[in-house]
């Protein structure tokens, strides 16, 4: 800071690891009371970009000199100098999935087949944050194209979980969770279409959000696929909540999109006399003991806080989940993907290649309308058992995470050399975008001996946001999980 400003923002007593894991709102009140500048804040973040990227590898470009301009420009509208009152995200560092796109800016998802690719216009999600005063610092690795559940490319190379860089750090907004959980950012986005945020949420021990089909506009075609989605990423359910408000809302860009704009609340009542129903297994998923006993922790701590918290079954079954995504995919990302690497297929990526086999594959034996009838029954399924229920718990993944190097969609997921399933069903969040209606909240649940993080889903009723977010609130105060000295990465 300059010598005006240093009279009157005070310098933090923080060390700046400290000031890195900073809340979001937490800094915004500093920033609103003088206490810290977006400046300091930028400053801190940069340099713990540059101790830590060589190790993770979650930033595809840094955006570091428009930055700091960015910062001061914040600096001086909260000393009430320039551009008015601050904005709801007034001077944070914010990093951006790259399939977002940032007009002038690349536009590759991981993908050399479109090495050199420009964006025109900024995607709805990047309009809004910078509308309200965010500044994105880093754009977020992602695997080629988001078709995997880990973030590994021939473009970017392999991006390592913060907590045990054997490990992946799930994917697609693979590079988003592991920016958060390094300190190298404030808040982050993430898209999901089979479990892109809630995956990295969980494996990395932060916050992801899988808003409700329609609750924040997306671009192109693909918004008109109802499992995908944008969504906030954060280390915090307020701060999950400051994003969500911001990204929330219709533009005129994506016709499904919701209006009137929904708006969480950012006060919750306790969960004393909620009900809530548990299933471990979703039907026929093969859980990792781990997993369940963090799953039972966690419903646990609900039940002492006075929830209602019943064990329940689901009659969900593998080849009805396997035939609403294969007929979907098979439709819709399949198409498209093959259509992008048209005459390219040497410059994709091994998993690439298997997803484009497997969906002109699911083509020829399973139709849109076979995906649409297994839709349906899910769909019925979930709502009979969560009748009564305030909301549904249960795990994120079936384990407690899968490896980082030579990853490869094969049969088995082996790890330190122990058979722990099928890879195909690590992930459980593949359900809750069949019935992808329902609002869906990652919130940590622990730790695994394998020195990652473990995360929940809180499902909530079709577009009832705000009862996920109580639940979530809820956890985060009975099972802290914040990132303070002692519960964060060893980098």
């Amino acid at each position: 800071m300059d010598e005006r400003v240093d009279k009157v923002f005070m310098t933090s007593s923080d060390s700046a690891d400290d000031l890195v894991y900073l809340d979001a709102t937490d800094a915004l009140r500093l920033f609103a009371a003088r206490a810290l500048s977006p400046v300091e804040l930028m400053r801190a973040v940069i340099e713990r970009t540059e101790k830590v990227e060589p190790a993770i590898n979650a930033f595809t470009e840094r955006l570091f000199d428009e930055a700091m301009t960015q910062a001061e420009q914040a600096e001086r509208r909260y000393l009430g100098k320039d551009g008015g009152a601050p904005r709801p995200l007034e001077g944070l560092p914010i990093a951006a999935k790259e399939k977002h796109a940032m007009a002038g800016r690349s536009l590759t998802e991981g993908s050399l087949v479109n090495e050199g690719v420009v964006a025109e216009e900024n995607a709805p999600v990047i309009d809004r944050i910078i509308n309200a005063g965010g500044i994105i610092h880093a754009r977020t690795t992602t695997p080629e194209f988001s078709v995997a559940p880990f973030t590994r490319s021939r473009m970017w190379g392999i991006t390592r979980n913060p907590w045990n860089p054997y490990f992946s750090t799930a994917g697609s907004s693979g590079g988003s969770g592991a920016a958060l959980a390094s300190g190298t950012a404030t808040l982050a986005t993430g898209s999901d279409i089979g479990g892109s945020t809630r995956l990295p949420a969980a494996l990395n021990g932060v916050v992801g959000f899988k808003a409700p089909y329609g609750r924040v506009p997306g671009a192109g075609v693909m918004p008109n696929d109802h499992y995908r989605g944008d969504g906030p990423m954060a280390r915090s359910v307020a701060d999950t909540v400051l994003l969500q408000n911001v990204l929330a809302g219709p533009d005129p860009r994506d016709h499904t999109s919701i209006a009137p704009k929904y708006v969480l609340p950012n006060d919750f009542d306790d969960v004393a006399g909620m009900r809530i129903a548990l299933c471990i297994d979703l039907g026929e998923y093969r859980v990792h003991p781990e997993m369940v006993a963090n799953t039972r922790a966690t419903a646990q701590a609900l039940a002492e806080a006075g929830a209602i918290v019943t064990e329940i079954e689901l009659p969900w079954t593998h080849l009805d989940i396997l035939t609403a995504q294969s007929g979907h995919f098979g439709t819709l990302l399949g198409p498209l993907v093959a259509e992008l690497t048209d005459g390219k297929r040497a410059l994709v990526s091994d998993y690439t290649a298997a997803f484009l086999d497997l969906t002109a594959q699911a083509r020829e034996h399973i139709s849109y309308l076979d995906s649409l009838r297994a839709e349906k029954r899910l769909q019925l399924q979930l709502a009979a058992a969560m009748t009564g229920f305030d909301a549904l718990l249960c795990p994120t993944t079936a384990v407690p995470g899968w490896p980082a190097d030579d990853q490869s969609p094969g049969d088995r997921l082996i790890v330190h050399g122990e058979d722990v399933g099928e890879s195909f069903w690590a992930a459980m969040t593949m359900p809750f975008n069949i019935t992808n209606r329902c609002p869906v909240l990652n919130v940590p649940s622990g730790h695994s001996e394998w020195g990652i993080p473990t995360g929940v889903q809180v499902v909530g009723h079709p577009y009832d946001d705000a009862t996920v977010f109580r639940i979530g609130k809820a956890l985060e105060q009975l099972r802290p999980w914040a990132y303070r000295p002692g519960n964060r990465p060893a980098l």
